[in-house]
């Protein structure tokens, strides 16, 4: 696969597949990591997400395990340089927090444990409320300009509080995110669609959209309650599992079998049709990728795309429970 798309506000291009990189540590230990890596790159990909934070939910890991893991390939590989990183800060059970002291000691730390001198994507990863929005515009401008990381970003910010990061930016001459991370995916649709989507159109943002399959919901292998006895992401499957949401699936399984792909592709190819710049995807084994980097080389029909439209409507009109 050779499909690259242009990252806006930047001179960097990317395979339009995200890889996170969430279950490094958790559910893919490192050398099952490195294989995913290995075949992510093998496929074509060359952008990948992670966070201070990952996985930090796990019992008795710290949360610097992605990023360590990460590390690793990248020094036994030697391939910094082919492809593009993103991490984040201030999201960590620890350190819940924007407070620029702790921003740039985490932006080391993270820099060591990823074994680089630099990332080329930084994400305030989510919003404290309680930071002057200028003190975090300030503190990532400091980082980009010292080369820690190339570009900036922004994951879990209200419209209000980008706005107000974009204007400490224009106020005081400071780097401004090319970036936005939302949740977004045929399920969860209205929080993006409705408030952020105004934002990223205006000021040309990429966006990155994260459980894009709805924790593997919208992979179609969750069709019964007995589908999630004992499932790694059961716990957050169920909030999607009522009837609307299985009707969403109904309708992916039938596109994906008219065009003989799995219904991950195709739901990540509506993702894509919607404008998202690169869906963020895991996958715990090499074998899982196919169906992921398959979804750029699907087009869906503008009929289909109604179709999955008027069937998570729903989604799009409330907030989900």
């Amino acid at each position: 696969m050779t499909q690259q798309t242009a990252f806006p506000g930047t001179d960097l291009t990317i395979f339009p597949i995200n890889l996170g990189t969430n279950t490094f540590g958790w559910t893919a230990d490192e050398a099952q990591s490195h294989a995913v890596l290995d075949a992510f790159v093998a496929a074509g990909g060359n952008f990948l997400d992670t966070a201070e934070s990952y996985p930090a939910w796990v019992p008795g890991n710290t949360g610097r395990e992605s990023e360590t893991i990460i590390g690793t390939w990248l020094a036994a590989r030697g391939n910094r340089d082919d492809v593009v990183i993103a991490t984040k800060v201030g999201d960590h059970p620890d350190h819940q927090t924007q407070d620029p002291d702790y921003i740039r000691t985490a932006i080391d730390a993270s820099l060591e444990r990823l074994q680089t001198d630099h990332v080329d994507l930084y994400y305030a990863h989510r919003d404290d409320e309680v930071t002057p929005i200028a003190e975090v515009a300030r503190v990532f401008d400091e980082i980009v300009r010292a080369g820690k990381a190339t570009h900036i970003a922004v994951s879990n910010y209200s419209p209000a509080r980008l706005a107000a990061w974009f204007a400490a930016c224009e106020d005081e001459g400071l780097v401004k995110p090319v970036a936005i991370q939302p949740q977004y995916s045929l399920v969860y649709r209205h929080e993006y669609e409705t408030d952020l989507r105004p934002e990223a159109q205006r000021r040309d943002l990429a966006v990155f959209s994260y459980f894009s399959l709805a924790a593997g919901f919208l992979t179609g292998k969750y069709r019964t309650e007995a589908d999630l006895e004992g499932a790694d992401r059961g716990g957050m499957v169920q909030g999607y599992f009522n009837s609307a949401g299985l009707k969403v699936v109904d309708d992916l399984v039938a596109i994906a079998k008219s065009h003989d792909v799995q219904p991950t592709t195709v739901a990540l190819s509506w993702l894509l049709a919607k404008g998202v710049t690169a869906p963020i995807v895991s996958a715990r084994t090499p074998e899982q990728l196919e169906t992921l980097m398959a979804a750029p080389a699907l087009e869906l029909s503008a009929d289909e795309i109604e179709r999955l439209d008027q069937v998570s409507a729903p989604f799009a009109e409330e907030e989900p429970s």
